[in-house]
């Protein structure tokens, strides 16, 4: 996008106001000074602390009076009335004025004959209604990918010239996903996050990442409603799922190019026993595509005035798609979506607006929904075409079980090998990964309170003292499992 281009087009349209919303003011300016040199037209700029200053050329605004102050600021140039470009920096505090606003909409209704535009620059700026007809929106382009790799070379570089020329080390396959990560922020704000993963340790590695990945959320200020998990994991921490994951992995290629060949992937739903793993392999996409992992708290998003829940489920989806390429994991879905007649019909509205977004989405966000329950969902949701398949994960066979106890013993520093895994295994028939991981857990506390090793009696022993899900709710697991028998892909 040529941002010189565009804003001269607003210009010659004669629009008096023009609002830059941006946290890149210099840049602005910047652009400014090119475009009024060219038009050979007078550039003027005001803020709080400078008052009005002369950029340029041309006849400069000036007079009585404190130019700091807004209200004596705006009489002047509505005084002096000369063709001019007047920047307004910060304004937006003052927009709730009435005597402003009204100075604002003289020159704006005077600016055919003065031939003044005024352009407020913001980092955030509504204008009021007897504005919004008089103004146009400007936005400054973001970087593209060449100009992302330029400004990584260029980092390079410095950073190359103050550590005795030494070379910042990567890889093509982590410079591309950075390149792709980094989509979305403006220049002042890839720059320094470029220059935070460079200078930590002189290269740029799998590991800068998830920084980079925060970094970008806290930039967009998105806390609340979408959090960012930091902690993702890999496959290799999940226990069995394997159809799952050659899908996945079928389909990586289609979802991290820039260009693919085929249609970018949706999403999935998980639906599956509780404690089977359906949040963990939530993290492990994320994680093994190398990309920021977004969760959805359908509690955050209920607000009691009608029509703000909506709204922020609205902002929520935008924000997830200024993250993009990204994962999105809605967690427990049906706790969001239940069909409910008590509630003036958010949940149906609500319904709505997620249900257009997924069809109608164009950035890669891909859609990781996980339930317990989908029989409270509607139809919709389900369909081809939203999300691409339902997959069930089910409880745990025994060479699984061996799987997931060697993953849990690994994780807490003990050697898998020297357990029983097939008789541990076969104890735990019924158990989902959960329980499994709780009952090392628990023998290892009981391990600490003898002063002895971890050993297979032991996590035996709480394996014995424990009433697995499929026990204490036998009679729903077994019906969800006839429920998805036939109406899902087993993960």
């Amino acid at each position: 996008m040529n941002d010189a281009h565009d804003l001269n087009l607003i210009l010659d349209s004669r629009i008096p106001i023009v609002v830059l919303e941006t946290h890149e003011e210099k840049r602005a300016l910047q652009l400014l000074t090119r475009v009024a040199v060219k038009r050979a037209c007078s550039l003027h700029c005001w803020s709080v602390t400078e008052g009005i200053n002369h950029l340029g050329f041309g006849q400069k605004i000036g007079g009585k009076g404190d130019l700091c102050d807004p209200e004596q600021a705006l009489i002047q140039i509505k005084q002096q009335p000369q063709s001019a470009i007047i920047a307004l920096c910060d304004f937006h505090p003052y927009l709730t004025n009435p005597t402003i606003v009204r100075l604002l909409k003289d020159i704006a209704l005077n600016a055919e004959s003065s031939g003044q535009t005024l352009l407020l620059i913001s980092h955030a700026l509504k204008l009021p209604p007897e504005l919004s007809r008089l103004s146009a929106y400007f936005k400054l382009s973001l970087p593209s990918e060449q100009q992302l790799e330029a400004m990584i070379r260029e980092e390079a570089r410095a950073w190359a010239q103050d550590n005795g020329g030494h070379k910042v080390k990567t890889d093509q396959q982590t410079l591309q996903q950075l390149l792709s990560n980094l989509k979305g922020l403006s220049f002042d704000d890839s720059r320094r996050l470029i220059r935070a993963a460079i200078r930590d340790d002189g290269a740029i590695d799998d590991s800068d990442l998830p920084e980079i990945n925060r970094g970008k959320f806290q930039l967009m200020d998105m806390e609340g409603i979408l959090s960012f998990e930091y902690n993702t994991e890999k496959f290799s921490s999940v226990g069995g799922l394997h159809d799952l994951k050659d899908w996945l992995e079928h389909r990586k290629s289609a979802f991290l190019d820039t260009a693919p060949a085929q249609d970018c992937p949706k999403g999935v739903m998980l639906l599956g026993v509780q404690g089977g793993g359906k949040s963990l392999a939530a993290k492990a996409i994320a994680g093994v595509w190398g990309l920021p992992l977004l969760r959805l708290d359908f509690a955050a998003l209920y607000n009691k005035y009608i029509g703000e829940t909506e709204k922020n489920l609205r902002e929520a989806l935008q924000l997830s798609e200024l993250m993009s390429p990204c994962v999105l994991w809605i967690d427990e879905i049906e706790k969001g979506l239940a069909n409910g007649q008590s509630d003036d019909g958010t949940s149906r509205r609500i319904q709505g607006t997620l249900l257009t977004w997924l069809s109608e989405r164009s950035k890669p966000v891909f859609v990781v929904c996980t339930s317990n329950d989908i029989s409270g969902l509607p139809p919709e949701l389900v369909r081809k075409g939203r999300l691409d398949e339902i997959f069930f994960v089910d409880l745990p066979d025994a060479a699984i079980r061996q799987d997931i106890f060697a993953i849990h013993l690994r994780k807490r520093g003990q050697e898998p090998q020297t357990f029983d895994l097939a008789r541990l295994a076969m104890s735990s028939e019924g158990f989902s990964g959960a329980e499994i991981e709780q009952a090392v857990v628990s023998g290892l506390y009981t391990a600490a309170a003898r002063a002895q090793a971890l050993s297979t009696e032991l996590v035996l022993d709480a394996l014995e003292k424990t009433r697995p899900l499929a026990v204490v709710m036998g009679e729903k697991i077994q019906a969800l499992r006839h429920w998805a028998a036939e109406r899902t892909v087993a993960a």
